[in-house]
């Protein structure tokens, strides 16, 4: 049986940790996948409560390089056909063991590789150079979306050593979530009668909360049966809080903080918006479907795959918080359109945006480089 070893940091809270418990999950019942994080930290409790074989290799900080002869051992060890790496750590470290091992090696983009450290001076000096370099010795990509894809040809990157396999997710397993009424409470929200827009994204300047405030505030001038709800945290916090207090109107924007518990969140919406300035393919739309949220997205990356305009949501220009606060004027004027968007997603991503597709197409992948590399 073909075996895959992949490689992330095991910090990530966001899409990547969404993404390879879903896919891993998936992989175990077609091959033999196990993972190996860095940070023992929420991925690597959910993995062992999904069920995947992962292992923590414990770094001290970034530059502890110990865990590369335990690599090898492990992989020496196990006879693993192809070593998969996700994110900047993984894809650093397997810059120093491609020398030392004689397997394929493949990373997954999920984000633009030049945005991760946006928000960190420190991080974005040293780490994005680090990682633009690790990446040039990758033997294979797979990237999140055709955008993706196109974005790293115009970098240089071969075509065709780059894969497209866009996000899965998996629609077998049971949802834990609370009512509207307690989660609401939790966070002491009055929702009695309004239409409740949320965002989930950490709060950072890629994620353009501040078009997302724009809009609140221009509908909100015309009507006050509508609350906004903000799920995360993040290096533009501040900023976002005191745009809300300068534009007063704080009793109407929650900053709820991170939610660990993201179906409740959604459960509790009754519209999700995502204003990112740049996505592969987010798994907040994914998993928003899974409870019927109907989506209006920024047109980034390959989320026009799957938001059909007037279908299952609205794209909207980067920065257009004019069409934000139009498309949520027209839905608090139709609100029984907000149901049956959010019925039509489901049925677009149960078509298409599976787990099991996803892993599918891994297997087809790996397949392709093992007969290669003979």
């Amino acid at each position: 049986m073909m075996k895959v070893l992949h490689l992330i940091s095991g910090g990530d809270t966001g899409g990547a940790k969404t993404h390879i418990i879903s896919l891993v999950k998936q992989l175990n019942k077609l091959i033999d996948a196990k993972v190996i994080c860095f940070i023992k930290d929420t991925f690597y409790h959910e993995a062992i409560e999904a069920g995947i074989n992962i292992e923590v290799f414990q770094q001290k900080k970034r530059t502890d390089m110990s865990v590369i002869s335990r690599l090898i051992t492990e992989i020496d060890k196990e006879g693993y056909d192809i070593i998969h790496c996700h994110g900047a750590r993984a894809n650093f470290i397997a810059m120093l063991l491609r020398t030392r091992i004689k397997k394929s090696m493949i990373t997954t983009i999920h984000s633009d590789y030049k945005l991760d450290f946006r928000d960190n001076f420190y991080k974005r000096i040293v780490y994005t150079p680090i990682n633009s370099i690790a990446l040039k010795g990758f033997d294979y990509y797979i990237a999140i979306s055709d955008t993706f894809k196109q974005m790293l040809v115009n970098r240089g990157f071969k075509e065709e050593k780059i894969f497209t396999v866009y996000n899965g997710i998996d629609l077998e397993s049971d949802i834990d979530y609370i009512s509207k009424e307690d989660f609401l409470n939790r966070y002491n929200i009055d929702g009695k009668d309004k239409v409740i827009v949320g965002i989930i994204a950490r709060i950072d300047l890629v994620k353009d909360h501040e078009t997302f405030i724009k809009a609140a505030y221009k509908i909100l001038q015309k009507r006050k049966d509508i609350i906004f709800l903000i799920a995360g945290t993040g290096n533009d916090e501040r900023r976002i809080k005191s745009l809300v207090r300068d534009m007063g109107i704080e009793d109407y924007v929650y900053f709820l903080g991170f939610v660990n518990d993201q179906y409740s969140f959604f459960n509790a919406i009754d519209i999700n918006v995502l204003t990112s300035i740049s996505e592969s393919f987010p798994y907040v739309i994914l998993e928003g479907s899974k409870l019927k949220k109907m989506t209006i997205s920024t047109n980034v990356g390959g989320i026009n795959r799957l938001i059909k305009d007037g279908y299952n949501g609205w794209l909207i220009d980067v920065g257009d918080s004019d069409a934000l606060a139009n498309k949520l004027d027209y839905l608090m004027e139709n609100r029984e359109v907000i149901k049956t968007m959010g019925e039509n997603l489901l049925n677009s991503v149960e078509k298409n945006f599976s787990s099991r597709k996803m892993a599918e197409e891994h297997c087809e992948i790996y397949n392709q480089i093992i007969q290669h590399r003979r």
